[in-house]
């Protein structure tokens, strides 16, 4: 018993030093004004109607964009890697670019969708002449959503890989289409990936702010970008402190909301 409690001591220091503490800190930082005077005047200008409200929407509306195009594409992609052969080695080609810095791969994108770049050099080549493609909505999303797929392959790539083979044929032998075994049997069984993978890309994407500097050339603000503005820029920490307690909050909700609820018995469901 001694043992196991010293085994657990590590653990709660890194709980209390880097969950807690920081919470706890940036809650603090946030009743406090650009002056430094305790307010609650923060919180009071976020709720009023206006820049950082509409500013919420944008976060929520294009993490949820990114969200359903990387699930989309992810679903299917891992459904396919899992029937192939050597599907480790495939799937590590997916999640290979993980491994890449994230800013090279923005400095990648803007040298593709600039100008000068490949893909207008293509369509120049095509006869369909040069295009602004930088610094709009679409180049902001397929950025996104390149850089966030693989995070929502992963959870659902072992989801499926877990799926009891006996259950799928069951299903066959018992007279279900392709169709029918998929929506009865492999999706409900899969769906806890799929939550693991919503959680992976909309809690991040909530929070982007280089890419929407550098692909999306500020067309998009979201919370990210402000928090930045703040605590770079504008120097007031307070107000960057209480977005971050948003981002948390919102953070939470997204983790209750796509959680596996327990029932009694310890099953979950």
């Amino acid at each position: 018993m001694r043992q196991k409690t010293l085994f657990i001591v590590p653990y709660l220091l890194w709980i209390v030093l880097f969950v807690l503490a920081p919470l706890i800190l940036i809650f603090y930082q946030s009743l406090y004004n650009i002056n430094g005077q305790f307010t609650l005047d923060n919180y009071t200008t976020y709720l009023t109607p206006g820049v950082y409200l509409k500013m919420t929407f944008n976060s929520v509306w294009y993490a949820f964009l990114i969200t359903l195009v990387t699930l989309v594409i992810s679903y299917p992609t891992a459904y396919v890697l899992n029937r192939l052969h050597n599907k480790q080695f495939w799937l590590l080609l997916v999640i290979l670019p993980t491994w890449i810095n994230l800013l090279l791969k923005t400095y990648a994108f803007i040298g593709l969708f600039s100008r000068t770049g490949s893909i207008n050099q293509f369509l120049r080549f095509v006869g369909l002449g040069s295009h602004q493609l930088l610094f709009t909505d679409a180049s902001f999303m397929f950025v996104a959503a390149y850089i966030e797929i693989p995070f929502m392959v992963l959870p659902i790539f072992n989801s499926l890989a877990e799926i009891n083979p006996s259950l799928i044929n069951a299903s066959k032998d018992l007279g279900a289409s392709q169709w029918q075994t998929f929506t009865k049997v492999i999706w409900p069984l899969s769906m806890p990936g799929v939550k693991a993978g919503i959680q992976a890309v909309f809690i991040p994407s909530l929070s982007l702010f280089m890419i929407t500097r550098l692909i999306g050339g500020n067309r998009v603000i979201t919370l990210g970008t402000a928090i930045e503005e703040h605590f770079l820029t504008t120097q007031n920490w307070g107000m960057g402190s209480t977005i971050g307690v948003v981002l948390i909050i919102a953070m939470f909700i997204v983790m209750f909301a796509t959680g596996e609820a327990k029932q009694k018995g310890g099953h979950t469901r």
